[in-house]
C-alpha cells in the first residue's frame, strides 16, 4: 500500500520538493520543471487523499493555497533523504550530468545559498551558461541583506556584483560535490567584487546530498 501511495511517477521528487520547503504550486512546478501542470495537481490530489499533505487557504490572497505536510509527509523526511543520499553516492554520475536542467539547477542554488559571507547589502550575482541558448543561458540570484535570495531569469535591473561565465555541466558538478570552485577555475570566469568571488564556493554551497556523499565515500 504505501508503494502504490509514493511509487507513482515523479512523487518521490515532487515529496523531495515538499520537504525542502516548497509550500505554493508554482514553487513547486520550479522544484520539478519536467512535471506537467496536469500532472502536478493530479499528485497533489493523490498525496492529499493519502493523508500526506493538506491544502490550506491562504487569508492574504483569495484562491491561493499552501500545501502544508502533515505528520505522515514529515515522517518521510528520512526515506527521501535516503534515497538522495543514495543517489548520490551510486548513481553514476556520468548519467547525472547527461540530463541537465539550468532552471532545476539554479532552483536548488538559490534555496541553500549560504549569505553569510556576503556583504551586508543587496548582492546580486549574474552566471552564463555559455553552453546554453540565450533564452536559457543567462540567470541572477538576488541576496537581500537578511538573507532572502531571489531567482530571475531576466534582468531584475540591479547593478551586479559579480559576473560568473560558465558551462551548465561545471557548474552542476561543482553543486554535486563532485568537484570544487577552485578545481575548475580554468572553466570558470568571475568578474567583479573580488570578496565575492573568493568566498564563492562558501555561499554557493552544495546540494544537501552532496555533504552526505563526502562523508561515506
Amino acid at each position: 500500500m504505501a508503494s502504490e501511495v509514493l511509487c507513482t511517477r515523479w512523487t518521490m521528487v515532487l515529496m523531495r520538493e515538499l520537504i525542502a520547503g516548497s509550500t505554493r504550486f508554482n514553487d513547486l512546478r520550479r522544484g520539478v520543471p519536467k512535471m506537467s501542470p496536469t500532472l502536478l495537481s493530479q499528485r497533489l490530489k493523490d498525496l492529499e487523499l493519502a493523508g500526506i499533505i493538506e491544502r490550506i487557504p491562504l487569508r492574504s490572497e483569495k484562491g491561493v493555497f499552501e500545501y502544508q505536510l502533515t505528520d505522515a509527509g514529515r515522517d518521510l523526511r528520512p526515506v527521501v533523504e535516503a534515497m538522495g543520499f543514495w543517489g548520490q553516492k551510486w548513481v553514476q554520475s556520468t548519467s547525472s550530468l547527461k540530463n541537465l536542467d539550468p532552471s532545476l539547477l539554479m532552483w536548488d542554488m538559490r534555496r541553500n545559498l549560504n549569505p553569510a559571507p556576503l556583504p551586508n547589502n543587496r548582492t546580486v550575482v549574474q552566471f552564463l551558461y555559455t553552453d546554453l541558448p540565450k533564452s536559457k543561458s543567462h540567470w541572477w540570484l538576488v541576496i537581500e541583506p537578511l538573507g532572502e535570495v531571489d531567482l530571475c531569469w531576466s534582468d531584475p535591473g540591479f547593478e551586479i556584483d559579480l559576473y560568473v561565465v560558465t558551462d551548465l555541466r561545471t557548474m552542476t558538478a561543482i553543486w554535486m560535490g563532485l568537484t570544487t570552485v577552485r578545481a575548475e577555475k580554468d572553466k570558470i570566469q568571475m568578474t567583479g567584487a573580488p570578496r565575492i568571488a573568493k568566498s564563492m564556493q562558501v555561499w554557493l554551497g552544495l546540494s544537501p546530498f552532496a555533504v552526505e556523499n563526502k562523508r561515506v565515500s
